[in-house]
């Protein structure tokens, strides 16, 4: 099987960030690449051949962050993943082998862009091809999203993922949702930020989707 990296971005919350890398390495074979986004107390990653760790002193925003992992990164695949996730199993093989189906991106959850109401909300159809996938877990091809880019006006990661999956599905790229051995703990990224930053970014974020993607119903995966 190719190789994998996954590529974690740590804003804070050790402990959790931790149980999470302690979970990849303990369920795959997977390489791991951390991010250490601004100055952080207290967060001291493991040493272990199979974890290489950056630093960046002036935090990225989302967008740029995931554009920088996706430079720095030479495997073919790379996870992108929250480190609120942790593995409860092999959640790589299975997602792997999905893109041999001919899936530029396969992830765990997500789902289809509700046209009846006008791209506003996204619909989760659980398991098969998918327009949009959440950066819970996402395996995409390197150099396929590198290509597209995440967007780096995006600095908050809520709807930002979305958007990806969009770009994604513009260039040509299929997308697939795949239940797999994965939880989710506290979602710090959402659940432990000033609620007015979480709301104008993830408004921002949504407004670019409509401006961008709405009515093109030809980059749009079967509904189902």
């Amino acid at each position: 099987m190719e190789k994998v990296t996954v590529a974690l971005i740590i804003e804070g919350f050790g402990a959790d960030a931790l149980a999470s890398i302690d979970s990849i390495l303990n369920s795959s074979d997977a390489n791991l690449m951390v991010l250490i986004n601004g100055k952080q107390e207290n967060i001291e990653i493991p040493s272990n051949p199979r974890i290489e760790v950056i630093e960046v002193k002036q935090k990225l925003g989302w967008g740029n962050a995931i554009n920088h992992l996706l430079s720095e990164i030479t495997t073919k695949f790379v996870v992108i993943m929250d480190p609120s996730t942790t593995f409860k199993g092999d959640a790589i093989t299975p997602a792997v082998k999905k893109t041999n189906e001919g899936f530029v991106a396969v992830g765990w959850r997500g789902g289809l862009v509700n046209v009846e109401d006008e791209w506003r909300t996204v619909e989760d159809k659980e398991d098969g091809e998918v327009d949009v996938l959440f950066s819970y877990f996402m395996l995409v091809d390197r150099e396929f999203a590198a290509k597209v880019g995440a967007n780096p006006s995006a600095k908050y990661y809520r709807n930002a993922d979305l958007e990806f999956s969009l770009a994604i599905r513009e260039a040509g790229g299929k997308l697939y949702q795949l239940d797999l051995p994965l939880e989710q703990g506290r979602h710090h990224g959402y659940h432990d930020v000033d609620p007015a930053y979480r709301e104008k970014h993830s408004k921002e974020n949504y407004n670019r989707i409509l401006r961008r993607f709405r009515g093109k119903s030809d980059i749009l995966s079967p509904r189902r």
